[in-house]
């Protein structure tokens, strides 16, 4: 534990690789999913091939954590002895968790506690939590931690190749994206996180493997110049397995200075609004 006692709490919606979790004791919020049958925590007790699985029946609805166990997990962390708090997550403009978690904080005795929305989602999000946890174990003075995380926000970015919109539409998540795409034209949207945190269309492909192509295109353009960046690959079920798992050679030859390369499922709660068969890539600037 570093000098400073600081802890990392985020929520599941924002994907933070496993080994980090369980390096740096990152505490994590788990939203949840709900079926006709009743209410499942994200990761625990339900996984992501299993929500896409059922989706073909019913679309599930997905739920914040309530504020008492958020406090639970407030006064678990302050039981281990932190002092401070990083609570990171996903973009306040397609959840209300980051609320949630500030009317918890703003009550809570004990931590100082900072919020960090990160106006992004999935392993976007995740990559500012990593970034928390390695800057706090760099016992970092804490002022200059929050002023580093919170410009560190434009630097992440999760661009999404979405096989078909009909979820995000379901789901009341469809934002600024246009819905009007017409299937007819197999026309498939790229869609990323705009400033406010809110989806919106960066590009409209014709066709699978062109969307995917031109994906790759973006991330690459937003790594620009940088020389030292994080990448992410996230999937929606195993459908969308083996075509990550090409993506991710072409991405290594195309984009080599990479520090890290995260690759993972998105969440079940996340892919309860995209559905079966979403391809995320993911950049984060370091320099």
């Amino acid at each position: 534990m570093n000098k400073q006692k600081i802890a990392i709490l985020t929520d599941s919606g924002s994907d933070v690789p496993q080994y980090v979790k369980d390096k740096f004791n990152v505490k994590v919020i788990p939203l949840k999913i709900i079926f006709e049958d009743g209410e499942y925590i994200d990761k625990e007790t339900i996984t992501a091939d299993e929500v896409y699985r059922r989706m073909e029946k019913e679309i599930p609805k997905t739920s914040l954590p309530d504020g008492e166990m958020i406090k639970g997990m407030l006064d678990e962390i302050k039981a281990e002895g932190y002092e401070k708090v990083l609570a990171i997550t996903i973009s306040s403009g397609l959840s209300g968790t980051n609320n949630m978690v500030r009317v918890v904080a703003d009550e809570y005795e004990g931590l100082d506690i900072f919020v960090l929305d990160t106006k992004n989602i999935g392993i976007g999000s995740g990559f500012s939590v990593v970034e928390a946890a390695y800057q706090a174990a760099n016992d970092i003075d804490w002022e200059t931690l929050k002023a580093k995380l919170s410009a560190g926000i434009e630097k992440a970015k999760v661009f999404f190749h979405v096989p078909t919109l009909e979820y995000l539409q379901k789901g009341g998540r469809i934002g600024l994206v246009s819905s009007v795409l017409g299937s007819m034209m197999n026309l498939k949207p790229i869609i990323t996180c705009n400033e406010d945190g809110i989806y919106h269309t960066v590009a409209k492909v014709r066709g699978q493997s062109k969307s995917i192509s031109k994906t790759i295109d973006l991330v690459q353009q937003f790594a620009g110049s940088s020389k030292k960046y994080n990448l992410a690959i996230a999937y929606g079920g195993e459908t969308a397995l083996k075509e990550a798992e090409s993506i991710r050679t072409i991405m290594k030859e195309r984009l080599s200075n990479y520090e890290q390369f995260f690759f993972d499922q998105v969440s079940p709660a996340l892919g309860v609004h995209t559905g079966p068969g979403l391809i995320g890539l993911g950049v984060q600037i370091l320099d």
